[in-house]
Protein backbone atom coordinates (compact mmCIF):
# COMPACT_ATOMS: atom_id res chain seq x y z
CA UNK A 1 0.00 0.00 0.00
CA UNK A 2 2.60 1.99 -0.38
CA UNK A 3 2.01 3.40 -3.60
CA UNK A 4 -0.90 4.95 -2.41
CA UNK A 5 0.33 7.04 0.61
CA UNK A 6 -1.26 10.64 0.34
CA UNK A 7 -2.93 9.83 -2.84
CA UNK A 8 -6.78 11.15 -2.54
CA UNK A 9 -9.39 7.96 -2.70
CA UNK A 10 -13.29 8.88 -2.38
CA UNK A 11 -15.51 6.67 -0.57
CA UNK A 12 -19.56 7.09 -0.89
CA UNK A 13 -21.77 5.95 1.76
CA UNK A 14 -19.08 6.51 4.26
CA UNK A 15 -20.75 7.77 7.34
CA UNK A 16 -21.68 4.41 8.55
CA UNK A 17 -21.16 0.54 8.17
CA UNK A 18 -18.81 -0.99 5.01
CA UNK A 19 -17.98 2.37 3.37
CA UNK A 20 -16.66 3.80 7.09
CA UNK A 21 -14.77 0.72 7.74
CA UNK A 22 -12.98 1.21 4.34
CA UNK A 23 -12.14 4.88 4.52
CA UNK A 24 -10.77 4.20 8.02
CA UNK A 25 -8.73 1.48 6.94
CA UNK A 26 -7.31 3.75 3.81
CA UNK A 27 -6.94 6.49 6.31
CA UNK A 28 -5.03 4.12 8.26
CA UNK A 29 -2.53 3.09 5.29
CA UNK A 30 -1.97 6.30 5.08
CA UNK A 31 -4.20 7.94 1.76
CA UNK A 32 -6.12 11.01 2.02
CA UNK A 33 -9.84 9.91 1.83
CA UNK A 34 -12.93 11.98 1.12
CA UNK A 35 -15.63 10.30 2.96
CA UNK A 36 -18.98 11.56 1.66
CA UNK A 37 -22.30 11.30 2.14
CA UNK A 38 -25.91 12.53 3.14
CA UNK A 39 -25.76 13.48 6.57
CA UNK A 40 -22.01 14.05 8.11
CA UNK A 41 -21.84 13.99 11.96
CA UNK A 42 -20.92 10.15 11.78
CA UNK A 43 -17.81 10.75 9.11
CA UNK A 44 -16.73 13.96 11.35
CA UNK A 45 -16.74 11.67 14.77
CA UNK A 46 -14.37 9.33 12.47
CA UNK A 47 -12.48 11.78 11.00
CA UNK A 48 -11.98 12.73 14.62
CA UNK A 49 -11.31 8.79 15.76
CA UNK A 50 -8.78 8.48 12.77
CA UNK A 51 -6.76 11.46 13.81
CA UNK A 52 -6.37 10.65 17.37
CA UNK A 53 -5.52 7.44 16.61
CA UNK A 54 -2.09 9.19 15.03
CA UNK A 55 -3.12 7.69 11.98
CA UNK A 56 -0.91 8.71 8.63
CA UNK A 57 -3.75 9.47 6.74
CA UNK A 58 -6.80 12.25 6.76
CA UNK A 59 -10.27 11.91 6.45
CA UNK A 60 -12.39 14.69 5.11
CA UNK A 61 -16.06 14.69 5.68
CA UNK A 62 -18.16 15.85 2.27
CA UNK A 63 -21.76 16.19 1.91
CA UNK A 64 -23.12 14.85 -0.74
CA UNK A 65 -26.36 13.12 -1.58
CA UNK A 66 -25.87 11.01 -4.77
CA UNK A 67 -29.53 11.00 -6.13
CA UNK A 68 -28.73 14.68 -6.75
CA UNK A 69 -26.49 15.43 -9.64
CA UNK A 70 -25.96 18.28 -8.48
CA UNK A 71 -24.44 17.42 -5.52
CA UNK A 72 -22.26 15.12 -7.39
CA UNK A 73 -20.57 17.19 -9.74
CA UNK A 74 -20.06 20.20 -6.67
CA UNK A 75 -18.44 17.41 -4.71
CA UNK A 76 -15.86 16.68 -7.54
CA UNK A 77 -15.54 20.24 -8.03
CA UNK A 78 -13.99 20.53 -4.21
CA UNK A 79 -11.97 17.62 -4.70
CA UNK A 80 -10.24 18.71 -7.49
CA UNK A 81 -10.27 22.48 -6.23
CA UNK A 82 -8.85 21.30 -2.62
CA UNK A 83 -6.57 17.97 -3.66
CA UNK A 84 -6.37 17.83 -7.66
CA UNK A 85 -8.17 14.91 -8.61
CA UNK A 86 -9.19 11.63 -6.90
CA UNK A 87 -6.77 8.63 -7.05
CA UNK A 88 -9.30 5.86 -6.27
CA UNK A 89 -13.30 6.29 -5.78
CA UNK A 90 -14.42 3.24 -3.88
CA UNK A 91 -18.52 3.72 -5.03
CA UNK A 92 -20.14 1.70 -1.90
CA UNK A 93 -23.33 3.86 -1.13
CA UNK A 94 -26.34 1.85 -0.95
CA UNK A 95 -30.00 1.69 0.45
CA UNK A 96 -33.05 -0.40 0.50
CA UNK A 97 -36.38 -0.07 1.40
CA UNK A 98 -38.89 -2.84 2.71
CA UNK A 99 -41.20 -2.83 -1.10
CA UNK A 100 -41.42 -5.76 -3.30
CA UNK A 101 -40.74 -5.75 -6.52
CA UNK A 102 -44.55 -6.40 -7.92
CA UNK A 103 -46.17 -4.63 -4.97
CA UNK A 104 -44.12 -2.24 -4.01
CA UNK A 105 -44.44 1.45 -4.19
CA UNK A 106 -42.64 2.93 -7.28
CA UNK A 107 -41.19 6.04 -5.15
CA UNK A 108 -38.96 3.67 -3.00
CA UNK A 109 -37.28 1.56 -5.97
CA UNK A 110 -36.57 4.99 -7.62
CA UNK A 111 -34.87 6.11 -4.88
CA UNK A 112 -32.92 2.20 -4.52
CA UNK A 113 -31.91 2.89 -8.12
CA UNK A 114 -31.18 6.48 -8.30
CA UNK A 115 -28.80 5.49 -5.41
CA UNK A 116 -26.90 2.50 -7.11
CA UNK A 117 -27.56 3.32 -11.02
CA UNK A 118 -28.95 5.69 -12.59
CA UNK A 119 -27.79 8.71 -10.55
CA UNK A 120 -25.39 7.84 -8.05
CA UNK A 121 -23.40 5.65 -10.21
CA UNK A 122 -23.87 6.59 -13.56
CA UNK A 123 -22.65 10.29 -13.29
CA UNK A 124 -20.10 9.48 -10.31
CA UNK A 125 -18.19 7.03 -12.33
CA UNK A 126 -18.27 9.78 -14.89
CA UNK A 127 -16.92 12.66 -12.80
CA UNK A 128 -14.47 9.71 -11.54
CA UNK A 129 -13.42 9.03 -14.91
CA UNK A 130 -12.83 12.76 -15.61
CA UNK A 131 -10.85 12.95 -12.89
CA UNK A 132 -8.56 10.13 -13.23
CA UNK A 133 -8.10 11.49 -16.84
CA UNK A 134 -7.31 15.10 -15.06
CA UNK A 135 -4.68 13.25 -12.50
CA UNK A 136 -1.72 13.41 -14.10
CA UNK A 137 -0.23 11.69 -10.97
CA UNK A 138 -2.56 8.80 -11.09
CA UNK A 139 -1.14 5.59 -10.95
CA UNK A 140 -3.51 3.53 -12.54
CA UNK A 141 -6.04 4.69 -14.90
CA UNK A 142 -9.70 3.31 -16.29
CA UNK A 143 -9.07 0.09 -14.12
CA UNK A 144 -12.26 -1.46 -12.26
CA UNK A 145 -12.95 -3.42 -9.90
CA UNK A 146 -15.90 -5.34 -8.43
CA UNK A 147 -15.99 -6.35 -4.94
CA UNK A 148 -19.52 -8.55 -4.44
CA UNK A 149 -20.06 -9.21 -0.33
CA UNK A 150 -22.25 -11.82 0.44
CA UNK A 151 -24.30 -10.98 3.93
CA UNK A 152 -22.47 -8.30 6.19
CA UNK A 153 -23.81 -7.62 9.35
CA UNK A 154 -24.18 -3.59 9.65
CA UNK A 155 -26.81 -1.12 10.04
CA UNK A 156 -27.82 -2.05 6.82
CA UNK A 157 -30.54 -4.39 7.69
CA UNK A 158 -31.68 -2.38 10.81
CA UNK A 159 -32.20 0.26 8.53
CA UNK A 160 -34.42 -1.61 6.38
CA UNK A 161 -36.11 -3.33 9.00
CA UNK A 162 -36.42 -0.28 11.22
CA UNK A 163 -40.51 -0.98 12.34
CA UNK A 164 -39.45 -4.52 13.04
CA UNK A 165 -35.98 -4.73 14.40
CA UNK A 166 -36.67 -8.53 15.45
CA UNK A 167 -36.44 -9.44 11.84
CA UNK A 168 -33.04 -7.33 11.31
CA UNK A 169 -31.69 -9.13 13.91
CA UNK A 170 -32.91 -12.80 12.92
CA UNK A 171 -30.99 -11.62 9.31
CA UNK A 172 -28.26 -12.07 11.61
CA UNK A 173 -28.49 -14.64 13.81
CA UNK A 174 -29.11 -17.26 11.53
CA UNK A 175 -25.70 -17.45 10.07
CA UNK A 176 -22.00 -16.15 10.89
CA UNK A 177 -22.37 -13.22 8.48
CA UNK A 178 -19.19 -11.39 7.10
CA UNK A 179 -17.87 -8.21 8.87
CA UNK A 180 -17.19 -4.79 7.47
CA UNK A 181 -13.96 -5.06 8.21
CA UNK A 182 -13.55 -8.54 5.66
CA UNK A 183 -14.78 -6.25 2.47
CA UNK A 184 -12.00 -3.41 3.96
CA UNK A 185 -9.35 -5.59 3.90
CA UNK A 186 -10.75 -6.66 0.45
CA UNK A 187 -10.37 -3.54 -0.68
CA UNK A 188 -6.88 -3.15 0.68
CA UNK A 189 -6.02 -6.70 -1.12
CA UNK A 190 -7.10 -4.96 -4.46
CA UNK A 191 -5.41 -1.88 -4.32
CA UNK A 192 -2.14 -3.65 -2.71
CA UNK A 193 -1.72 -5.99 -5.95
CA UNK A 194 1.55 -4.72 -8.52
CA UNK A 195 0.20 -1.88 -10.83
CA UNK A 196 0.67 -4.90 -13.88
CA UNK A 197 -2.09 -7.03 -12.02
CA UNK A 198 -5.73 -6.30 -12.52
CA UNK A 199 -8.40 -8.14 -10.18
CA UNK A 200 -11.68 -7.73 -12.10
CA UNK A 201 -14.18 -9.28 -9.52
CA UNK A 202 -13.95 -10.79 -6.51
CA UNK A 203 -16.84 -12.64 -4.76
CA UNK A 204 -16.93 -12.96 -1.08
CA UNK A 205 -19.67 -15.06 1.03
CA UNK A 206 -19.99 -16.24 4.38
CA UNK A 207 -19.10 -20.43 4.45
CA UNK A 208 -22.64 -20.97 5.80
CA UNK A 209 -24.19 -18.39 3.28
CA UNK A 210 -26.29 -21.03 0.59
CA UNK A 211 -27.17 -17.85 -1.68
Amino acid sequence: MDRWKGRVALVTGASVGIGATIAKELVRYGMTVVGCARSLDKIQALAAECKSAGHSGVLIPMKCDLTNAEDIQSMFAAIKAQHKGVDVCINNAGLAHPESLLSGKTSAWKNMLDVRTHCGSEILMRHCFEAFRDNHNCVVLFSLQSISPGLVETEFAYRLHSKTPGKAKETYSQLKPLEAIDVANAVVYVLSAPPHVQIGEMLLRPVEQQA
